[in-house]
């Protein structure tokens, strides 16, 4: 981890440059002094502009050597001109506050379910899984200290693995016009029992009459760890860890030794994706806001990667012109094309990736002015669409 963060600090110190005097807010002071509840966004969102642009404050504080440990009382440079030296620096000293202390990236709070217990697995992981087949003494349910017997598990005593259930499942489509760009949907589970109205349906059903349709992969809750006990045709392990019950039905999969990254600079995309669109939350039916969690349909295949910042746009409506094209006359009947306009997007708010998938990832809602739904396009945030 230490590793990554360190290529990632010099990767966007050599690629940022000293801000311009109109990019910083009206009220932003020459320093600030760090407050305890504060986070990376709330800071830069205060006295920069364009909050993504952090590492622009991180630039003038050369003191701060990793921009995950900055702790309340530390007092930060705001101007270009000045560097910080003196009694209120943040350089080398001996600290009595403890690690957990440190300001976070964006309020962790917000995304622990997302960040501990949801992802998204390949198709040939979950159509491989062992599965629960029972509990013990004929148990419905199973919990913590409990045992589950288990099918297909190709393991050693004392191995550990992740239960996870199934949720949903994403794909997209071909566009709707030559040269369009394909759209992504999220599937929720059926509810019929079985694996094999889980999986996804190879043949007839990945084709369309624009094209092949894409399996993208499968989103699953991952909600406690087994140990294995015993092998055999059925296995025995038992249940280490589990935020809910155990059921038969629910799979096994390998436990994952660095599931998710919890540290992270906001910063600009190097290159929005073509077409990445929200495509589904789960904890709202129709709309989220500020401090919830939005999927998206690109990731790291696309060059997605954790803490990027877009804009989120929702698609102008398509409006009639009736000053030029009055209802009933022939020229709005022989030009329907010229009678109808497209409006401009409308800008929603900022969404900040906090965990990417190969085809899917999912970010945060910063802020914005209205609700973001379902179908709203994610863009550079340094440019308008």
């Amino acid at each position: 981890m230490l590793k990554k963060l360190l290529s990632v600090s010099a990767g966007l110190l050599l690629t940022v440059s000293v801000f311009a005097a109109g990019q910083w807010a009206e009220n932003a002071p020459e320093r600030y002094v760090v407050k305890r509840g504060d986070t990376l966004w709330d800071i830069s969102s205060k006295f920069l502009i364009k909050p993504w642009h952090w590492p622009e404050i991180w630039q003038l504080n050369p003191q701060v050597r990793n921009p995950h440990l900055i702790y309340p009382g530390d007092e930060l440079v705001l101007s270009g001109n000045k560097v910080m030296h003196g009694p209120g620096s943040v350089g080398p000293h001996v600290r009595e506050t403890s690690l957990e202390d440190a300001v976070k990236p964006i309020p962790l709070s917000a995304i622990k379910q997302f960040l501990k217990n949801t992802k998204v697995i390949g198709e040939d992981e979950l159509r491989n899984a062992p599965h629960v087949v029972g509990i013990e003494e004929d148990r419905l349910r199973g919990a913590t200290g409990q045992l589950v017997y288990v099918r297909g598990l190709q393991a050693s005593v004392g191995d550990k693995f992740a239960i996870v259930r199934p949720l949903g499942r994403y794909y997209d489509m071909p566009p709707e016009e030559d040269g369009g760009t394909r759209e992504t949907y999220r599937q929720e589970r059926d509810g019929r029992d079985g694996r094999q109205s889980i999986l996804w349906r190879h043949g007839p059903h990945e084709w369309s009459f624009k094209g092949r349709v894409r399996f993208l992969g499968y989103e699953v809750l991952e909600f406690g760890t087994v140990q294995v006990t015993r092998t055999a045709d059925v296995s025995s392990a038992l249940v280490t860890y589990s935020d809910f019950e155990v059921k038969a039905g629910d799979y096994l999969i390998a436990l994952d030794p660095s599931p998710y990254d919890d540290q992270f600079v906001p910063h600009p995309p190097a290159k929005a994706p073509d077409n990445m669109r929200v495509i589904a939350f789960t904890d709202a039916m129709n709309a989220v806001g500020t401090h919830q969690v939005v999927a998206l349909s690109r990731g790291s295949e696309d060059g997605v990667d954790n803490g990027t910042v877009y804009s989120v746009y929702t698609d102008g409506q398509v409006v009639r012109d009736r000053t030029d094209y009055p209802d009933g006359k022939s020229r709005t009947f022989f030009k329907p094309g010229r009678a109808n306009v497209q409006l401009p997007p409308e800008f929603i708010g900022h969404v900040m990736i906090f965990r990417t998938f190969d085809r899917v990832s999912y970010g945060l809602v910063m802020d914005g002015i209205r609700p973001v739904h379902v179908g709203d396009f994610l863009h550079d945030p340094d440019s308008t669409p």
